[in-house]
């Protein structure tokens, strides 16, 4: 007996603590290190799913950084709460020959709160240690056990985990008690992937060994769309000790609305009065959303509340009235509260955010999204407004939630619906110029620019910007020209249009280069595209322009006296499936030349062989951007 207590607890310390040698990094096969930044030795999760509201997971990684950039890849850190427990963390580091050189014990890590910067009140936590290599390459061996009631969050699972990395070994393991508690698994991107997968009662096991590294690529897909990796859930689940059964979208949303908004929508008498009042002799109902719209920017703030089920289900709308603030979920609430006590509906929408757009898939449903807006519903069509947003005009999301699958929440349950998508032409930017060079060679001038769609989103900020804010952004924008002075600047924000306009007055000495009897001066001034896609000798994936636009100038230039024109560039006229390039230049006197350039870049997924059309496309673009006037002295 005691020999066998002794095989144990052997056995379970070379669990961790492996022989020395077994992480030489002599043993790694070298196509693993082709294209990685790291290798990962192991990658092993085991979950148990114990009843639907208690499930246990245990994590062995080990990976082998070969520099300073796969330090990312090695991960100490996890957090918690009070639903989401650790039962044990630890670490070891070894050398390149797999000599152990650190031992990192659970009273070693940092327990620190997870605040998000943002977030009034945010119970998450977070065990945290951070390693300094003091050698390159190192391997980090790190195990941790977790216990949770949150089964409604069912670890994911990536067979790779990231660009530049390698993998040797990835296990995933689920166990489950009886048929109520099996999990649903949904694959992705595994055809064509080398795996092995056994299913027996009760249990569930994946399996892959040596994936080589994914190259990163410019212009490439977003990982999560390439990545072999499975999705998974609980038909019947708990989150933070509220119950659920969701067999799909149309489930997870009557959840949602039954259990977690409910009840929220409550409004002292006074503000419905109020905004009664706001919306008297209004019959249409977009017109009253619009000013509850303004309603709400004018008098919340965003502020983020995080605690237990406060991280799903808003704050009452009755204390958002109170304080005047609240997260995304407690303002969408809050302004669809308002909106139904003037008789208007509105449906809380869960979406995942970000500038890279993210699709919920159809075809299964999990507790996922980080950021909630409004849909409105007018004339058969949505109208999406973002309640945190203190500046965007009503109906306009920008993107940060544009053109993506998100979940709106009906009181019969959820839909999946696609966001406002703001296509090619609608993202134009026009720049109407006039400008003149000195015989000294300054530039003296005044440039108009009207901007819509994506790009009203990168510039209507303007307005709100300090001067020295806005003179940096101008001199960063108008980088191509050296000693630029900013005059002065007006800025119009038309929210009813959604329309940007900047009026910008400068100068800057030396724009014209005088050499001798003669200046050279680039003919376009304020817009310059010179960006050159980075060169492949074979490229693999396809390659994506997430969003297309238009941009178009259209300038006067003054040339200075004394001068006379010695060459122009020419009318030129590019063409691809990618878009298009125009340039026109009109020497209308000997004085006077009027310069015109249209852009357009066409948003798609294009095949990799594509590529090298596209970068030369590009390349021709930027060529052409450089066009300059020489001008010769009069005698």
């Amino acid at each position: 007996m005691r020999f066998l207590l002794m095989l144990c607890a052997f056995m379970a310390y070379t669990s961790l603590y492996p022989q020395e040698n077994s992480y030489q990094i002599s043993k790694i096969n070298p196509l693993l290190t082709k294209n990685a930044n790291a290798v990962v030795r192991l990658d092993e999760m085991k979950v148990e799913v114990l009843a639907n509201d208690l499930m246990v997971y245990e994590v062995k990684q080990v990976v082998t950084v070969l520099n300073k950039e796969g330090n990312s890849d090695a991960r100490t850190q996890l957090y918690y709460d009070k639903e989401r427990r650790i039962k044990s963390i630890e670490a070891l580091v070894y050398d390149k020959n797999g000599k152990e050189i650190k031992r990192i014990k659970k009273k070693d890590f940092q327990d620190l709160s997870a605040a998000d910067g943002f977030s009034l009140y945010n119970d998450d936590r977070l065990l945290y240690y951070r390693y300094t290599p003091v050698q390159y390459p190192y391997t980090l061996v790190y195990e941790y056990k977790v216990e949770t009631s949150d089964t409604g969050f069912f670890p994911p699972w990536y067979f790779i985990s990231g660009y530049e990395v390698s993998v040797e070994k990835s296990h995933y393991e689920i166990v489950y008690s009886n048929e109520g508690s099996k999990p649903e698994i949904k694959e992705y991107n595994l055809d064509g992937f080398d795996f092995q997968k056994d299913i027996t009662p009760g249990k569930v096991v994946y399996k892959a060994e040596n994936i080589p590294a994914f190259k990163y690529e410019q212009l490439g897909p977003s990982f999560v769309d390439i990545a072999p990796r499975l999705k998974v859930r609980l038909r019947n689940f708990t989150l933070k000790g509220v119950e659920a059964n969701v067999a799909d979208w149309n489930d997870l949303g009557a959840w949602m609305d039954n259990k977690l908004l409910k009840g929220q929508d409550g409004l002292p008498e006074e503000t419905i009065n109020k905004i009664r009042e706001l919306v008297r002799g209004v019959d249409d109902t977009l017109e009253k959303a619009k000013i509850v719209y303004q309603f709400v920017q004018d008098n919340t703030r965003y502020i983020s509340v995080q605690i237990g089920i406060g991280g799903w289900q808003p704050i009452s709308a009755i204390e958002v009235d109170k304080v005047k603030y609240g997260d995304c979920k407690g303002l969408s609430n809050y302004t669809k509260a308002l909106l139904k006590e003037v008789g208007v509906e509105a449906y809380y929408t869960v979406v995942q955010a970000g500038n890279t757009k993210f699709d919920f898939d159809k075809d299964f449903s999990v507790l996922q999204g980080n950021h909630v807006i409004l849909a409105v519903p007018y004339q058969d069509e949505y109208y999406w407004i973002d309640c945190t947003s203190q500046v965007h005009p009503f109906g306009f999301i920008g993107d940060f939630t544009d053109d993506r699958n998100v979940l709106v929440v009906k009181p019969g349950g959820g839909e999946i619906v696609k966001t406002t998508s703001y296509l090619n032409e609608q993202n134009k930017q026009t720049t109407k110029a006039a400008y003149e060079i000195s015989s000294e060679g300054t530039i003296i001038g005044e440039a108009k620019i009207q901007t819509t769609g994506i790009q009203y989103d990168n510039r209507f900020h303007l307005e709100k910007e300090t001067s020295e804010n806005v003179e940096k952004h101008y001199k960063d924008y108008w980088s191509n020209i050296n000693n630029l002075n900013i005059e002065s600047y007006e800025f119009m924000n038309d929210k009813n249009e959604i329309s940007f306009q900047e009026k910008v007055v400068l100068n800057a000495k030396n724009y014209g280069a005088i050499s001798n009897n003669r200046m050279i001066f680039e003919l376009n001034a304020f817009n310059r595209i010179d960006y050159i896609p980075k060169r492949y000798r074979e490229r693999i994936r396809p390659f994506e322009i997430q969003r297309g636009y238009v941009d178009k100038e259209v300038y006067n230039v003054k040339l200075p006296n004394g001068y006379s024109v010695e060459a122009i560039p020419g009318n030129k006229e590019v063409n691809s499936e990618f878009g298009s390039y125009t340039i026109s230049v009109d020497l209308k006197d000997e004085e006077n030349i009027q310069y015109t350039r249209t852009f357009s870049l066409k948003s798609g997924v294009y095949p990799p062989n594509k590529y090298n059309d596209y970068r030369n496309f590009r390349k021709s673009v930027a060529k052409l951007e450089k066009g300059k006037v020489a001008l010769v002295k009069n005698n």
